[in-house]
């Protein structure tokens, strides 16, 4: 039971960063990139704190400094991802982040000396290359925007990755508000060193912030931590890779995008990636017993 309940908390969070990419496009009309990521994070740790305050006091220094190493890699894969989106194509920054879901499992080989898991790495493979289907445009270009892109790539893996090992210890929740906290003082230090302080108090532009910051940010990655407490991390990366297939959705329902072919392809892989993950092909086998029998 445990292991649905990561399961289904981790499609909702990639709903919800689906539903992100909307809310980061209106945006962008009102801040910058960083100012984006300064308010999300700072609303984020600011609810959390609010939200679960007695847990700040026994905060350890083991979760600390765990909270803290998740907040910077969370810091830089979103900054990472800002910069090369400068640079290069929507579609090739959101396939090469996408990326993450097959470095995941690589990085508890290297690291770990773990065993891959077959299906799931066959899975990551398939979920990459669906979503290299839904949102990629042809094109033989390489740029510093892919190469930023690519390096967000890795950071989310580990992102992702350590935040399935912390878990096994910590509060997720005391690791969730560290992390957010981490990531707002980073984001609040490269806004005031750029010197971008003037900021919108437009209605408008306010709403897509909270948004970003209550959903996107706070709802989102306090979802994401608990539920990687009850999955593999490679897994994980498979269900939240689907973040693009929802982009998708909420795309063609809100801004009215048209459904194409190509999309239904790169959405039929990314559920076979997780139908392969999640069953190992238990089902097949399982016929062939009753047929014999």
């Amino acid at each position: 039971m445990k292991k649905y309940i990561g399961e289904i908390g981790l499609f909702i969070t990639a709903i919800i960063w689906g539903s992100g990419f909307v809310g980061s496009a209106v945006a962008l009309e009102s801040y910058t990139p960083y100012q984006i990521l300064a308010g999300r994070f700072l609303i984020g740790v600011v609810l959390l704190c609010a939200v679960f305050h007695k847990k700040l006091t026994v905060i350890s220094k083991s979760a600390l400094i765990k909270g803290s190493v998740l907040g910077i890699f969370l810091y830089i894969a979103f900054a990472l991802q800002t910069v090369g989106l400068q640079y290069t194509t929507p579609s090739k920054n959101a396939f090469l982040t996408a990326v993450n879901v097959v470095i995941v499992p690589f990085i508890g080989l290297a690291i770990y000396k773990r065993k891959l898991d077959v299906f799931e790495v066959v899975g990551a493979f398939l979920a990459m290359f669906g979503v290299a289907v839904l949102s990629l445009q042809l094109s033989a270009d390489i740029n510093i925007g892919d190469f930023l892109s690519f390096c967000c790539a890795i950071a989310f893996a580990f992102h992702i990755f350590y935040t399935s090992q912390f878990v096994k210890q910590e509060d997720p929740i005391i690791l969730t508000i560290v992390q957010m906290g981490m990531a707002t003082f980073i984001g609040i230090i490269v806004v005031l060193g750029k010197g971008e302080t003037t900021f919108s108090m437009q209605p408008g532009a306010l709403t897509s912030l909270l948004y970003l910051g209550i959903f996107s940010t706070t709802i989102a990655f306090l979802l994401q931590t608990v539920s990687q407490k009850f999955i593999t991390e490679t897994k994980a990366a498979i269900i939240l890779s689907t973040e693009s297939l929802w982009g998708m959705v909420f795309s063609v329902i809100i801004l009215s995008e048209v459904l194409t072919l190509k999309m239904g392809i790169g959405a039929i892989l990314i559920l076979a990636a997780i139908i392969l993950s999640e069953t190992k092909l238990s089902f097949l086998s399982k016929g062939k017993m009753k047929r014999i029998t």
